[in-house]
C-alpha cells in the first residue's frame, strides 16, 4: 500500500502533486472511499464532524479534491456484511481518504473489520490518512492522543511504519500543539518521530519515506 500521511489533509499544491504521484493518474479519474470511523472514538468529536468529513466541508481537504467518485466506507458496520460484500469495494478504489479522531479507534476497528489483513493486497492502493487517520499507521501514537477508553491506556497502533507522528504542530486551535510539547511526548515515545503542521506530509511509497511540506515541520528523533 501507497502511504499520504498528513496532518490537515491535502492542503496545499505540493501535497496534491504527491497524491497525483501515487495514484498513477489525475484524480479526476480516481475513484475513492472515505473512512470516517476514527471520528467516533475521540470526545471531541461528533455526528456534525463526521458529516462534515463526508461532505468535504472541513479545513483539511480530502473528498473534496474532485474525484471521479468518493464512496463512504464505516469499518464498524463491516464485521456484519460479510466479506464478499465489501472486500471487491475496497479493491476496486484507487484511494482510501482516511479522516482523524482516534487512531487506537481506528486501529481496533481495522483489525475487527478484516481490513488489516486485506491490506498486503493492497499494493497500488493509496492510504491518504489525515490526523489519526494517519497516527493509525505508526508504531505508538503517545498517551496524550489517546482518547478511547476502549483502548484501556494502549498508545499501540499498526506499526506500518517505523516513526510515530506529532500531528497540528502549531495549530491555532491548539495552543498546547507545540514544539516543546512535541519534544517531551517525543522522549516519551522512543523512536524515530516527526512533529507536522498542517501543510505537511510524509510519503512513503515501497518502505522509504520522505517529508512533503510548504509548512512547519521537525524530525525529533
Amino acid at each position: 500500500m501507497k502511504l499520504l500521511l498528513t496532518s490537515g489533509g491535502v492542503s496545499n499544491p505540493t501535497i496534491r502533486d504527491a497524491l497525483v504521484e501515487l495514484l498513477g493518474k489525475p484524480i479526476a479519474e480516481s475513484n475513492a472511499l472515505c473512512i470516517p470511523t476514527a471520528e467516533y472514538g475521540h470526545p471531541w468529536c461528533t455526528p456534525a464532524s463526521a458529516w462534515r468529513f463526508v461532505t468535504g466541508r472541513t479545513p483539511a481537504p480530502m473528498t473534496d479534491l474532485g474525484w471521479k467518485s468518493v464512496g463512504l466506507l464505516e469499518l464498524t458496520a463491516l464485521p456484519s456484511m460479510g466479506e464478499d460484500r465489501w472486500v471487491p469495494w475496497v479493491k476496486e478504489a484507487d484511494a482510501l481518504l482516511v479522516d482523524g479522531g482516534d487512531a487506537t479507534f481506528l486501529c481496533h476497528w481495522m483489525r475487527e473489520s478484516g481490513l488489516t489483513d486485506l491490506m498486503p493486497s493492497l499494493s497500488e492502493t493509496v492510504w491518504v490518512g489525515v490526523s489519526a487517520g494517519s497516527m493509525v499507521m505508526t508504531p505508538r501514537i503517545g498517551d496524550d492522543f489517546v482518547g478511547w477508553k476502549g483502548a484501556n491506556g494502549s498508545d499501540r497502533t499498526l506499526g506500518l511504519v517505523d516513526f510515530s507522528i506529532f500531528p497540528h504542530l502549531d495549530h491555532e486551535d491548539m495552543p498546547q500543539n507545540t514544539i516543546a510539547h512535541a519534544e517531551r511526548w517525543a522522549a516519551d515515545i522512543g523512536g524515530p518521530a516527526y512533529a507536522i503542521d498542517d501543510q505537511t506530509a510524509i510519503m512513503v511509497l515501497e518502505g522509504e519515506a520522505t517529508v512533503l511540506s510548504e509548512g512547519n515541520f521537525t524530525k525529533l528523533r
